[in-house]
């Protein structure tokens, strides 16, 4: 076979990305075990009967033909009036492009702002695909560290000086935050910000968990003074209103930008099927109460994981503000993530993420989706407790 581009093969870094429990656990059902899936962020509860009614009368209608690039205008006038209302920013069409997801949307985005070879931040822990996302647009990927101790926030001096150190031309940041579930407050997204202008950064601020906020609240950072002229926007559907499968999500910026990601998609994606592109439409003209009613669940598991956890001191959560997970601190085990969810996996049959593999920044930790329903959830996560408080008095009795 003749060869393949670096660009390629180069996408992963090679070696483990700490998803073996997840590819494990997944066989272990195939092979009809029963096993408690707390891994990917997957709504346990599917789309809405009325947005697969609109999909499904607008392809019966005719919508299966080619839809336009940049995206049907009603769906981009309705992203554009979202964006606006929320933020406060003004925000038109011509500011919008429909990509088929998120991801997408992240690859695209990263097109745009980073020639080949330029350094693109990205901050640890993170979502798993971002640094392969970067390698596959030919940037390299560099990552800002962070700790738990500060609830995986990161740090303005730490960013400058990697972009002055790398010579950067780009950041990406995640508020709500997968995997952690901070809410980068104000006073942080001000910093950042601040070292995106000191730098001349272009911010990619992913927002896909924007309607998952538990406390605190949702700041775009397009939002803050001297930004939105240098800020690109992801978002999705695929969370707000559980429809990871239909592949719809968005990229709000500069009218220069996106006119230049327009031509991008025309050379790749061509564009997203007119009949999600209409249920879409609908979809967001529900308003927000639907968003809440997808939201839900996750407010509900989130304070009843609070609730079990306070029944005990060996495991303790990072402040779990946003988005469907829980970041835990199982480090009173002695063991690192990866090691705690195997044997988790081995001895009780429940699979959770260890945090490296979102990154080394959380070492030590594990991640737990609030995926399934609350009676399985709770006892989940008291039996993880108690598995975690055993390990960490065997520990004792060893030393």
């Amino acid at each position: 076979m003749a060869k393949l581009s670096s660009r390629i093969t180069s996408i992963t870094s090679g070696g483990s990305d700490g998803w073996e429990v997840f590819y494990r656990a997944r066989t272990m059902i195939a092979a009809g075990e029963d096993v408690t899936e707390l891994t990917i962020g997957e709504h346990d509860v599917r789309t809405d009967d009325s947005i697969l009614d609109a999909m499904h009368h607008s392809a019966r209608g005719g919508h299966t033909g080619y839809a336009l690039v940049p995206g049907v205008q009603a769906l981009r006038q309705a992203v554009a009036d979202r964006i606006q209302t929320r933020t406060g920013v003004p925000t038109g069409p011509e500011n919008v492009m429909i990509t088929p997801g998120g991801q997408s949307a992240l690859f695209s985005a990263h097109m745009a702002v980073c020639a080949p070879g330029d350094t693109a931040l990205f901050v640890d822990p993170y979502y798993a695909t971002y640094p392969g996302t970067i390698r596959a647009t030919s940037a390299t990927p560099v990552s800002i560290q962070t700790r738990a101790s500060d609830a995986f926030l990161p740090s303005a001096k730490e960013i400058t000086k990697a972009a002055q150190t790398h010579n950067a031309r780009s950041l990406l940041i995640n508020s709500p935050n997968n995997p952690t579930g901070s809410v980068y407050p104000r006073e942080n997204l001000e910093a950042i910000a601040q070292a995106c202008v000191e730098n001349d950064l272009w911010l990619i601020s992913d927002e896909v968990y924007d309607t998952q906020i538990w406390q605190g609240e949702h700041i775009s950072p397009r939002a803050l003074p001297g930004m939105s002229d240098r800020t690109l926007v992801v978002g999705s559907l695929s969370k707000s209103h559980a429809m990871t499968g239909s592949r719809i999500g968005w990229i709000v910026g500069p009218k220069d930008a996106i006119q230049c990601l327009i031509d991008l998609a025309t050379s790749t994606t061509y564009g997203v099927p007119g009949y999600i592109q209409d249920a879409s439409l609908f979809a967001l003209q529900q308003g927000d109460a639907l968003e809440e009613k997808v939201a839900a669940p996750f407010r509900r598991r989130r304070a009843l994981i609070l609730d079990v956890l306070a029944e005990q001191n060996t495991v303790t959560a990072i402040p779990a503000n946003g988005a469907m997970y829980t970041m835990l601190d199982i480090r009173a085990t002695g063991l690192s993530g990866f090691d705690f969810a195997q044997a988790l996996l081995t001895e009780h049959k429940i699979a959770v993420m260890p945090g490296e593999s979102f990154g080394t920044s959380a070492a030590g930790h594990i991640r737990v989706a609030l995926t399934v329903d609350d009676a399985k959830l709770s006892v989940s996560v008291r039996t993880l407790c108690q598995f975690a408080q055993k390990l960490a008095q065997d520990r004792t009795h060893a030393s």
